[in-house]
């Protein structure tokens, strides 16, 4: 009879998605970055500032006397239809850098790379159009 089950459970296993360890880190990167365009576009600078942005970099725009929602919403003033196009993404240990193609109406297209951080089991975005470091 335990023979008999040991099938079954395998079975079970590879249904239920036993040894998956999730999406992959370039996955949750894509994410991040798909998350970021879509609160760009509904200029939600509460979830870019509590889910989507590194805490240093919060941090940095907090010393310098502006909170973050308002530094966002002074940045992002006339932002219409943002578009993001994630092309390479590099992973090197807590730190990861994404080329990106970015666009928005009545804008010229950016091509940039953007620092990412590991925050817990996800990754927050460190720096925005920087010169990557990876």
């Amino acid at each position: 009879m335990a023979t008999r089950g040991l099938p079954l459970l395998l079975i079970l296993c590879v249904l239920a998605g036993c040894g998956d360890s999730g999406p992959s880190d370039e996955q949750r990167i894509r994410e991040t970055l798909s998350s970021f365009e879509q609160a760009a576009a509904a200029h939600d600078y509460d979830v870019l500032c509590d889910r989507i942005l590194a805490p240093k970099l919060i941090d940095t725009l907090e010393q310098i006397g502006l909170p973050c929602e308002t530094a966002l919403q002074k940045g992002f003033e006339g932002l219409e239809d943002p578009r993001i196009s994630v092309g390479v993404v590099k992973v090197s240990g807590d730190t990861a850098t994404a080329q990106v193609r970015s666009s928005a109406a009545g804008q010229s297209p950016s091509e940039d790379t953007v620092d990412l951080v590991r925050v817990g089991d996800g990754w927050r975005i460190a720096s925005l159009g920087g010169t990557g470091a990876g």
